[in-house]
């Protein structure tokens, strides 16, 4: 195995090559969860895995509650599946608040001050009701809980983490929290070990090949307990060392069956972003064009499974612009794609393309 096959196969794996699944809530499920804090290019995260979508069918999919956006991993929001959002908040939690506890300190979150806030936000959603963060604030502000400084910020991350409440319907542009009791009332949870399993079994299925070191950097695991989980569920997975690194992904020949690709990338697509050494799709120098000093992933075009360039869109009333910008010069034979790929995208968000 050379760094070309694993870029190759990670493709396929992410179901971005091709896809046999059918829903959002199928490609979701699959990945395990999906980064998604630029809530647009989400969205188009999924869409690129699942053909002939568009922006208002995963849009759908999230004011139905198909799937759901929530703090849970690193942290930072993600999509997930409403099956996997209580046994995910209950492994993944206690790291993240742990890590967060110094922050919490300086602004003065201690426990009694979150059970209040917790309180005065379930009453505010109860009942099916979806407010948006500002509003809120607002209640929080009320009953003297100050919000400044992103302690309101803070307030609503832990009352995710506490799996109180996750994503509502979005209303207009704007995002809304609900009581995650009311959007999934039936509660699935694991034990420890389960969930470890779980977990791994899900990041190396999609994500591979993929390391340990990956898999630790993508969970927010502990160490011993992304090691457990891998050593729970490796019997199911091939592992190859390449340098001084072990790979583990599930049997695929695909990198044998190789052909020339270009994928526009969303910003933040776990493509790029779920792996500590992405040096099998990125060169040094390409990564610091890809990726900000101050860890902003940029939306990137992807040629045979690596990075080569980066992309950026320009929403106006009835149209889309697209540029593009190469690292280093295209062969014909791959140019022919982009236009392909970027009325891919037009169709998606249901605007005309325009090419700069």
């Amino acid at each position: 195995m050379t760094l070309d096959n694993i870029s190759l196969l990670r493709l396929a794996n992410q179901q971005i090559a091709e896809t046999t699944f059918k829903t959002v809530k199928a490609i979701v499920s699959w990945m395990g969860a999906m980064q998604a804090q630029d809530y647009s290019m989400a969205k188009w995260a999924v869409g690129v895995r699942l053909p002939d979508s568009t922006d208002k069918i995963i849009e759908t999919a999230v004011v139905n509650g198909d799937i759901l956006r929530t703090h849970v991993m690193r942290p930072t929001w993600h999509f997930v599946s409403p099956e996997d959002i209580y046994w995910m908040l209950e492994l993944a939690a206690p790291n993240i608040l742990s890590a967060m506890r110094s922050r919490h300190k300086q602004l003065e979150l201690n426990e009694a001050v979150q059970k209040k806030s917790n309180g005065i936000i379930e009453k505010s959603l109860n009942r099916g009701k979806h407010l948006t963060r500002d509003e809120l604030f607002v209640e929080l502000e009320k009953n003297k809980i100050t919000t400044g400084n992103q302690r309101g910020i803070h307030i609503l991350m832990r009352a995710e983490l506490d799996g109180m409440v996750c994503s509502g319907a979005t209303r207009g542009k704007q995002q809304t929290y609900a009581l995650l009791a009311e959007r999934v009332p039936r509660k699935k949870t694991l034990r420890k070990e389960e969930a470890l399993a779980e977990l791994a079994m899900r990041y190396f299925n999609s994500h591979g090949p993929a390391t340990v070191q990956d898999f630790i950097w993508w969970s927010g695991l502990s160490v011993g307990d992304a090691k457990k989980g891998l050593e729970s569920v490796k019997s199911n997975f091939i592992s190859e060392e390449v340098g001084l690194q072990t790979y583990w992904f599930a049997d695929n020949d695909i990198y044998s069956k190789k052909k020339e690709s270009l994928y526009l990338l969303p910003a933040y697509d776990e493509f790029v972003i779920s792996y500590k050494d992405r040096s099998a799709i990125l060169t040094p120098e390409s990564q610091a064009k890809a990726i900000s000093n101050n860890g902003i992933f940029w939306p990137v075009i992807v040629v045979n499974g690596k990075i080569a360039g980066m992309w950026k869109r320009t929403v106006e009333n009835k149209s889309v612009k697209i540029e593009t910008e190469f690292f280093n010069s295209l062969q014909k034979t791959i140019a022919v794609y982009i236009k392909k790929k970027a009325v891919q995208f037009g169709k998606f968000i249901g605007k005309e393309v325009e090419i700069k």
